[in-house]
């Protein structure tokens, strides 16, 4: 059996995964493979697995599963899996350094002292302390940034229509109730036809004046000239980013717009989390084995 490693894992992988058979990093043998191993590059399309005629399962290493057919692998046999669990304090905590960032004005502050400027006077901070965080999506990152707020003293408040309680959010019925009373917005969604481009024009016109918004979930949740707009206008006071319409984002009207605090797709790229990633992938690869 040949595993293809087709995109970054911890180095370690390779050795815990030589028992169950092959493993390469050469993406030459994609025809050969039975198992591919992928993190957000590798695009598993229906052109992919139909070039892939020994495939049988595919590990995203991570939570998004939109870079995969999943419909076209289901009509092929194929088993897909990610590694959801895994994932969730990484990205948590990178969303909470993002929100923490934003009122703080840390990244202008950096570049201003770096570029010889003194602006204390300009730089205006507000405290997350006694503010209202509505997190979009309550699932295993949302729950975990839901922590962190309330240790930090912010009212938390949520929408996710499969998730009816949460023991760190109060639940509401509907994303226009979290849009209208909160005073930061983490989007934690997967990107799905209903989720496709939610926050734009006519969702942001529902946001208090001067709320902050954190997209740690999927890029294409959002309409980023929509998102533009409502920075220059002041609807929105900041935005922190990690994720694009594509890896890297190509001509991304977010890069230019100085209210805009990003990382390049960053969130789930923590040591400790790619060898929680690895030993989910060692379990998969292992249950499958085990079955055939």
């Amino acid at each position: 059996m040949l595993i293809l490693l087709s995109d970054a894992f911890d180095a370690s992988l390779p050795g815990k995964l030589e028992k169950f058979g092959e493993v390469t990093d050469d993406k030459g043998r994609q025809s050969e493979m039975e198992v591919v191993l992928i993190r957000s590059k590798t695009k598993v399309t229906r052109e992919y697995i139909d070039a892939s005629p020994n495939l049988k399962l595919v590990i995203r290493g991570g939570v998004g599963l939109d870079n995969v057919d999943q419909v076209y692998a289901k009509e092929k046999g194929i088993q897909v899996f990610n590694t959801a669990a895994a994932s969730s304090i990484a990205v948590a905590e990178l969303a909470f350094a993002l929100m923490i960032a934003l009122p703080n004005h840390i990244t202008a502050g950096d570049r201003s002292m770096r570029e010889g400027q003194w602006i204390k006077k300009q730089l205006k901070r507000t405290e997350l302390f006694g503010k209202t965080l509505g997190i979009l999506g309550m699932g295993r990152i949302g729950s975990e940034i839901g922590k962190r707020a309330k240790a930090f003293g912010m009212q938390v408040i949520a929408f996710d229509p499969y998730v009816k309680s949460s023991d760190v959010a109060e639940m509401k019925t509907s994303v226009d109730e979290v849009l209208g009373a909160s005073d930061y917005i983490s989007l934690n969604m997967p990107l799905t036809d209903e989720t496709t481009g939610m926050i734009n024009k006519d969702t942001l016109a529902k946001c208090k004046d001067g709320v902050y918004l954190v997209n740690t979930g999927r890029g294409k949740c959002v309409v980023e000239e929509d998102v533009v707009a409502a920075l220059q206008s002041g609807k929105l006071a900041g935005f922190g980013n990690d994720v694009w319409y594509s890896d890297p984002p190509e001509n991304s009207p977010l890069v230019k717009e100085p209210k805009v605090t990003m990382t390049p797709h960053i969130g789930a790229s923590t040591k400790e989390n790619l060898l929680r990633i690895g030993e989910i992938i060692e379990q998969l690869v292992g249950e499958y084995v085990g079955k055939k």
